[in-house]
């Protein structure tokens, strides 16, 4: 993108936004202790995505004025995704200007754009397959990749209205614990000889998950969970939860031993990427020394 912006003059400056250290997911999983991410304990995506944009947009917006924010959500994505974006439609109190720009509800002076929010996933297929990107990336290989991340390989274009186009896998990030399965990159793995090096980091989510559908399987992984973890909080105080059936303590942080493995897996998933993957993976890491060197300080000074 950098290369087409210089060789095309575009109107575009890029930039990669990065949580603070002490904001990254190993630092607060193994150097804290915090218990992978949960329904009830959601704390990665203020730390790793929400608080980033929003120090970046905030600043920009202390620097221009005022900004505009691009959004490439669509209604078709989800029937979650769907309801909030109609919600902040519908809402009031939402300030709309004349030219169709709305108040972001929670940063001031800035104007949401979302220009595809009512394209279906193969309106999003057919404008790919048929308008090439400025940066002559071939968006043929995104569709490549989106039919390895379906199950059975499958990536239909347009047919009727009752074919499920492949636009329906999800990416995100490859340690989250928030669903019971990470089907994407399952299937990814399963359909294409070329992405079985990512296989350590799936058995690396695999070790942290907590979640599952089959209520047996649950309660196994809740137990595991459990007993990895303290019964005391990160200040040595007791919470007690007081159901029907009894009281019960809820367990704290997680254990030294735990975090210790914890970190040498991370560190041998990281060698065996390296050794496995492609050549724009081979100095991939999954901890930078910034990182383990918080984690370090973490557990001398705090723990």
């Amino acid at each position: 993108m950098i290369e087409a912006k210089q060789q095309q003059d575009l109107p575009i400056h890029p930039h990669r936004l990065t949580p603070d250290v002490k904001d990254r997911f190993w630092v607060n999983l193994i150097g804290k202790g915090y218990p992978a991410p949960r329904y009830k304990f959601r704390w990665c995506t203020d730390r790793l995505k929400i608080s980033p944009s929003n120090n970046f947009i905030n600043n920009l917006v202390d620097k221009k004025g005022e900004a505009i924010l691009v959004l490439g959500t669509r209604k078709a994505e989800s029937t979650t995704r769907a309801a909030t974006m109609e919600h902040y439609e519908n809402t009031e109190t939402n300030t709309r200007r004349a030219d169709g720009l709305t108040a972001n509800g929670t940063l001031d002076r800035v104007w949401v754009y979302p220009p595809i929010a009512d394209w279906t996933n193969d309106d999003v297929w057919i404008y790919l397959n048929s308008v090439s990107n400025p940066w002559n990336f071939p968006n043929q290989e995104l569709m490549g990749m989106y039919q390895g991340a379906t199950e059975g390989g499958e990536c239909p274009l347009v047919v009727d209205k009752s074919t499920q186009s492949c636009g329906d896998s999800r990416f995100g990030c490859y340690v989250c614990t928030m669903v019971s399965e990470d089907k994407s990159m399952s299937a990814m793995i399963a359909n294409d000889e070329e992405k079985e090096w990512m296989y350590p980091l799936l058995a690396l989510r695999n070790e942290i998950d907590v979640n599952d559908v089959d209520h047996d399987k649950k309660l196994g992984k809740l137990r595991r969970d459990k007993s990895r973890r303290d019964f005391r909080r990160m200040n040595g105080s007791l919470t007690v939860h007081i159901p029907k059936n009894g009281a019960d303590i809820v367990p704290g942080p997680y254990i030294q031993n735990f975090r210790e493995e914890l970190l040498e897996k991370v560190l041998s998933a990281q060698v065996a990427v390296q050794k496995m993957g492609p050549v724009e993976v081979k100095h991939l890491e999954l901890l930078p020394l910034e990182e383990l060197e918080e984690i370090r300080r973490i557990w001398i000074e705090e723990k």
